[in-house]
């Protein structure tokens, strides 16, 4: 039985992946009368999962279980960028499948996103695949300056990588990174860092989201402030660079781009999430409608709410050794405070976030 627009009167909402945000998806979900039905190795018990209207336990690539879900929901959506591009093809077979594997498979690999920048005409700080210490050697001595090595897979809020100056034990640092698939990226002077993200639907529409600001401590990010206290043109292009992206992988659902903005004022592309992002979750509170019922009405066939922003907002991450600070919030004037479930508040582990209008 089907609502107005085609929509079904008990739509459901298919995530793979369990963590904070598969959690607010599903509560924006609910908001909207829409169920969902999480997939995941830790479903049952996970953030996710606590607000889900159903759970499938199992792993990502069991296929029997896998064409049970799809055949459960209305349209899938992935939580996170790692889960295996096979997985989202067999979901593709039965329904509605965001953001579309072409989408995974080129935000799963550092070469392959940067490869696909490039060759879109999006300029990158320089790069150089290392599959060993002849390679490393090599990109350092052609570089002759500071760098970033990195594992090219899962590697995430400063995890599997390491700063490299020339002189540095090249050999120790392939051995610490453990890994004979890496990068080494230039490390380049910067004024700023900031994030785009844009909805884009079936057809091929996209609505755009105001750019962030964002700010990293150890490669984990801090706070985000938005709209981005930036030149109007420099935020054009960051959009626009994101639009062309989405439109070459044909992105369905949330494509979020991180930028470095070089201290000669040169846009430059860091790397690329098809799925909700931590720097857009002041969107909650601080727009018409948030990164995750975005993702909801899209999946669901809604059409796009206005992305209108209400004012300067700043948004704080609440890491294992911030959870001290959350009887202060709760008491908070102006806080929204959102937690996200988790068991154990370890170090540099992300537990929360919370919100502060800052003005008009």
């Amino acid at each position: 039985m089907t609502g107005e627009n085609n929509i079904p009167d008990t739509a459901c909402i298919g995530i793979l992946g369990s963590g904070q945000l598969g959690r607010m998806l599903a509560i924006a979900a609910a908001q909207l009368g829409l169920q969902t039905h999480v997939f995941a190795p830790d479903a049952e018990t996970s953030p996710a999962g606590q607000v889900a209207t159903l759970t499938t336990t199992a792993a990502y690539d069991d296929v029997a279980a896998l064409r049970r879900f799809a055949a459960s929901v209305d349209a899938v959506t992935s939580e996170f960028e790692n889960v295996p591009a096979a997985t989202m093809e067999i979901i593709g077979a039965a329904c509605l499948a965001s953001p579309g594997a072409a989408a995974l498979r080129a935000a799963q690999h550092r070469i392959a996103e940067k490869t696909l920048a490039t060759g879109l005409g999006i300029p990158t700080p320089r790069y150089w695949q290392v599959r060993n210490r002849e390679d490393l050697t090599v990109a350092m001595e052609t570089l002759d300056g500071p760098a970033i090595l990195k594992t090219c897979q899962l590697g995430y809020d400063g995890k599997g990588q390491r700063r490299l100056m020339p002189g540095d034990d090249l050999a120790a640092a392939l051995a610490e990174l453990d890994s004979d698939d890496a990068i080494l990226e230039e490390m380049i002077a910067f004024d700023g860092e900031i994030s785009a993200l844009l909805a884009r639907d079936p057809d091929g529409a996209i609505c755009h989201f105001p750019v962030t600001q964002n700010r990293h401590e150890n490669g984990i990010l801090v706070t985000s402030v938005a709209p981005a206290p930036i030149v109007p043109a420099l935020a054009t292009a960051a959009q626009t660079a994101a639009a062309v992206l989405a439109d070459a992988v044909d992105l369905v659902g949330l494509l979020a781009v991180e930028f470095f903005v070089g201290t000669d004022g040169r846009l430059l592309f860091n790397e690329m999430a098809p799925r909700p992002h931590n720097s857009f979750h002041w969107t909650i509170e601080g727009c018409a409608t948030s990164q995750f019922t975005q993702l909801a009405r899209i999946l669901a066939g809604m059409g796009f709410g206005a992305t209108t922003g209400y004012g300067r907002w700043q948004m704080e991450n609440l890491l294992g050794q911030d959870m001290k600070r959350v009887p202060s919030l709760l008491v908070s004037e102006g806080a929204h405070l959102h937690l996200y479930g988790k068991p154990e508040a370890r170090t540099d582990r992300k537990m929360g976030h919370v919100t502060r209008r800052l003005g008009d």
